[in-house]
């Protein structure tokens, strides 16, 4: 042990135990390795829980700093022991400590009552997102209206511009994770067909699966994450710089020219993204079982027709609209509640990630219950 570390020793002492100090007390020498914890485990030993009754020696102290004393001050429970042996300069460092010292929260146990209004504060919080929901949904279909109506007038700049970034942008992205995910799912099914000599089956279910389920909601899962985060940035930022404000005193229709360009932009690239991710996934697939198993790829181009009927083509892009509409709107929704500071935007943007990605998978379930029927 080096000769300036900390140490607490038992002294004799006329009117009981006593505690005497030693040692460098500083935040350099109790950040040493093993220092802390020993340090308060022989505080904890040497109190016993009867820290203002013993007799503190701190004359041989060789330094002191103010994280030694709020050791010590919190050894003593936020109190001055009865007995203490103390240098001035000692006794002002703790009464420094001891007047800026805040005492330990108290742990609370909250109420039934707390709790009821807890769950009704939550309750009514789900309440207020379901109304703004309601109210971006309905204003979408008034702007949609007004785009048909007068259709050279629509926002087709910014159409085309999301267009690009929430779907060409994502080609790479989409097409590696596909790509990937078709040759680890062909190579897992490929262990499992072989023993029962069922090779051939893979082309049908590795096309099933792609093109009706892992397809879609895979693209979806990439878009929500990379293309509906940025939505409601882009929408939270505005909030935080004042444009959106500054739009409405202008007269510019946020939905008309906030929402809608992004709906109509991720209701049309999302169908193109999941044929994009499906068709790498297949290929990935079918790279996979040629190496694996033998299955050519003449053989898997010549029965996947056969086996994946065109109606779950149809219906992978019929849920992908449904997919693209709903991270829109949740991004655009999140982004409009963001308040004017970093924290809520930060928060907006993360709620809207997840929200977005279990909305996906939801809706999938509820398309799979659906049209379980259609193409199978």
């Amino acid at each position: 042990m080096r000769p300036d570390a900390p140490r607490i020793e038992r002294a004799a002492a006329s009117a009981g135990a006593g505690l005497r100090l030693s040692g460098d007390w500083s935040a350099a020498r109790l950040a040493e390795p093993g220092a802390w914890a020993q340090i308060q485990a022989e505080l904890a030993l040497g109190a016993a829980g009867a820290a203002l009754a013993v007799n503190w020696d701190l004359r041989d102290l060789q330094r002191l700093d103010h994280t030694g004393a709020q050791v010590l001050w919190n050894a003593w429970g936020h109190q001055w022991p009865a007995q203490l042996l103390i240098e001035p300069t000692q006794r002002a460092m703790l009464s420094r400590v001891a007047q800026y010292a805040l005492p330990a929260p108290v742990a609370r146990r909250r109420s039934a009552w707390q709790l009821f209004l807890a769950l009704g504060a939550q309750v009514w919080l789900v309440i207020d997102h379901l109304v703004d929901a309601t109210r971006l949904l309905g204003q979408l279909l008034l702007d949609l209206l007004r785009l048909l109506r007068a259709p050279a007038k629509g926002p087709w700049r910014d159409v085309s511009g999301h267009l690009f970034r929430i779907g060409a942008t994502a080609l790479p992205i989409t097409a590696l994770l596909g790509f990937l995910i078709g040759v680890v799912l062909a190579y897992l099914m490929s262990l499992q067909l072989r023993q029962f000599g069922a090779d051939s089956f893979i082309v049908n279910i590795l096309g099933l699966s792609v093109i009706r389920e892992l397809g879609p909601v895979l693209a979806a899962i990439l878009v929500a994450g990379r293309s509906g985060s940025t939505i409601t940035a882009q929408i939270g930022v505005m909030r935080v710089t004042e444009e959106l404000d500054a739009m409405r005193v202008m007269g510019i229709p946020q939905g008309y020219r906030l929402v809608l360009p992004r709906a109509i932009a991720m209701a049309l690239a999302m169908p193109l993204l999941a044929v994009w991710t499906s068709l790498a996934a297949l290929l990935g697939g079918m790279l996979a079982a040629d190496l694996t198993m033998g299955v050519t790829p003449a053989y898997f181009f010549a029965a996947l027709p056969r086996a994946v009927q065109v109606s779950n083509l149809t219906l992978a892009m019929g849920k992908s609209v449904v997919f693209g509409l709903l991270i829109a709107l949740i991004g655009c929704h999140y982004g409009l509640r963001v308040k004017p500071n970093t924290e809520s935007l930060g928060q907006g943007t993360t709620a809207s990630v997840v929200t977005s990605i279990a909305m996906v998978i939801l809706v999938d379930a509820l398309f799979a219950l659906v049209f379980k029927d259609v193409g199978i």
